[in-house]
């Protein structure tokens, strides 16, 4: 078993440094990919990697433009999968995950190599509230499109994939370019028989912290996402029952 971090960025070049370090302070091998960031942020992501010249563990992989979170995310699992790995660590780069919990994952993944180990956030206080409740439409969504409860949080971007598991899915996902990856991804690994592991991991707003959700465009994209996810779930729906009863209802 080989674990490669996976880390999107897009313009969060002041923690994405503390990311990389608390990554690599945990024996990872770290793969940055700069989805199109300004010039100060490709600057600050050149330079880690750079320091890193003589150490291959830290590699940058750049998009000319903003992909999205979802095709930087792509992009970093097939370059993970070219290195040699058999799993990747997904973090995001703005630093709101307690990376202590790293060793907790990556033990997870060792106990259930075949599974998707995937974050359940526990909120503090700096959580804005909007956007907490909001997270609920898509859960429940997700619950439907899955019938189950299996997936506690399908939008936290802290996560370990299978590779093999995985990567016969990304054409599929082609058009999951931006916030609607993580939900959609889970589901149809879900789709797949592939199990996923819940983990709790706590998460704060760090003060100053610039989002990248665009509320129009991602919402509608996500409201997409959710319509060709339930239209997907109806052929399989014997299935999908057949899961559900022999778990207990789960």
């Amino acid at each position: 078993m080989k674990t490669v971090a996976v880390v999107p960025v897009f313009d969060h070049g002041e923690s994405a440094g503390a990311v990389v370090h608390a990554l690599r302070g945990r024996g990872l091998p770290v793969i940055l990919v700069d989805d199109g960031s300004g010039e100060a942020t490709a600057k600050k992501l050149a330079a880690l990697a750079g320091e890193n010249a003589d150490d291959p563990a830290v590699t940058l992989v750049t998009h000319a433009k903003n992909l999205g979170k979802g095709a930087a995310v792509m992009t970093g699992l097939r370059a993970a999968f070219a290195c040699g790995a058999s799993h990747a660590l997904q973090a995001d780069a703005d630093g709101q995950h307690d990376l202590d919990a790293v060793p907790r994952f990556l033990e997870a993944a060792a106990r259930h190599p075949a599974a998707v180990i995937a974050a359940c956030p526990r909120y503090d206080e700096s959580v804005p509230r909007l956007r907490l409740h909001a997270r609920y439409l898509t859960h429940v969504w997700v619950w439907i499109n899955t019938l189950s409860r299996r997936i506690d949080d399908s939008m936290c971007g802290l996560r370990v994939y299978p590779l093999a598991a995985v990567l016969p899915l990304l054409p599929v996902l082609a058009r999951a370019r931006r916030m609607e990856f993580d939900p959609e991804i889970l589901v149809r690994l879900d789709w797949a028989g592939v199990e996923i592991v819940n983990m709790p991991v706590a998460v704060r707003y760090p003060a100053g912290n610039a989002s990248r959700f665009r509320p129009w465009r991602d919402n509608a994209r996500i409201a997409a996402m959710h319509a060709r996810l339930f239209f997907g779930m109806i052929p399989r729906l014997p299935r999908l029952f057949m899961r559900h009863f022999r778990r207990g209802g789960r």
